[in-house]
C-alpha cells in the first residue's frame, strides 16, 4: 500500500514511516498541507496530522476528499470528544489519538 504521511514532527514522521515500510509500505513523507494538496495522486491512505504548520488539518481532509478516494486517517494530540467528531464529519474515515 502507498501511504502519505503527513506530519510536521520529524521524529514521529520517521517513525511512522519506518514501521509501515517494515510491514512493506511505501511510504511519502510530507509536513505541510499545502504539500498533501499536491503530493496526494497515488495513495491509497493519507496518515493527517490535523496540527500541520502551514493549513488546519481538516481544512487538509476537506479538500483533499474532493480531489481522491484515498482513506484519511486523522491523527492528533488532542483526542477530545468534540475534535474527533469535526474531523469524522468533515472528511476523515477514522481518527488516532497521538501518542500511539
Amino acid at each position: 500500500m502507498r501511504v502519505l504521511v503527513a506530519e510536521d514532527d520529524a521524529s514521529v514522521s520517521a517513525a511512522l514511516a519506518a514501521v509501515l515500510g517494515r510491514a512493506d509500505h511505501a511510504c511519502l513523507r510530507v509536513a505541510r498541507g499545502s504539500d498533501v494538496l499536491l503530493q496526494h495522486r497515488d495513495v491509497e491512505l493519507v496518515l493527517l496530522d490535523l496540527g500541520l504548520e502551514d493549513m488546519d488539518g481538516l481544512e487538509v481532509a476537506r479538500h483533499l476528499r474532493t480531489r481522491s478516494r484515498a482513506s484519511i486517517l486523522a491523527v492528533s494530540a488532542d483526542g477530545s470528544e468534540d475534535r474527533k467528531v469535526l474531523a469524522l464529519e468533515g472528511a476523515a474515515d477514522d481518527f488516532l489519538t497521538k501518542p500511539f
